[in-house]
């Protein structure tokens, strides 16, 4: 049909994790049911198989899990939602050692979100630009990301979901919209 569910097999994850609460899988914000010691599921809508990548995950996939962050919890990285604002190709990675360069190329509608050395989040990663063209970026990946990621399973050509910073978004609004319409806004 038009929905799915997915099955997602984890042992950290699931630890603590309550049914309805959310789970970002590979960048994209879930709601976990059916939670046990090993495993959870989550339905997906049309909206989230056709904008992100997990309509095409087949089992034995592998997938990046984050729990939501709570208000007693250190933020490391940027504010990332799990809203996926679209897809991504994986163009090229570059080993130099014991560090990598990703390149990744972007649609063009989400070019105007994105400054070098601003955020990004690939696959829910929080990275930082470190290269950025017309239609690609690349970011630097460490070690420890690299290790706990799904980025190194990941071949040339696939898709990744990428999400911009929220705050990109929210100033663009706030530009965009009148000041008229903002002045009746604030007053009430």
């Amino acid at each position: 049909g038009e929905n799915g569910r997915l099955v997602i097999e984890a042992r950290t994850v699931t630890e603590d994790l309550r049914e309805g609460e959310s789970v970002c899988v590979s960048g994209g914000c879930l709601t976990a049911f059916d939670v046990r010691a090993d495993s959870f599921a989550a339905d997906c809508s049309r909206e989230t198989l056709q904008r992100t990548t997990l309509g095409g995950l087949r089992r034995g996939s592998f997938v990046n899990l984050e729990r939501a962050v709570t208000l007693a919890t250190r933020l490391g990285g940027h504010l990332v939602q799990g809203h996926v604002d679209g897809r991504g190709r994986l163009l090229r990675v570059e080993s130099h050692g014991e560090s990598w360069t990703v390149r990744i190329g972007y649609p063009p509608e989400l070019g105007r979100y994105l400054v070098f050395k601003g955020s990004i989040a690939v696959e829910g990663i929080s990275l930082t630009i470190a290269a950025l063209a017309d239609d690609h970026f690349e970011v630097a990946v460490i070690p420890k990301t690299w290790e706990l990621t799904n980025l190194r399973h990941l071949q040339p050509g696939d898709e990744v979901n990428l999400e911009v910073d929220i705050i990109a978004k929210y100033v663009e609004r706030l530009l965009t919209v009148g000041r008229g319409e903002l002045s009746r806004n604030a007053s009430g």
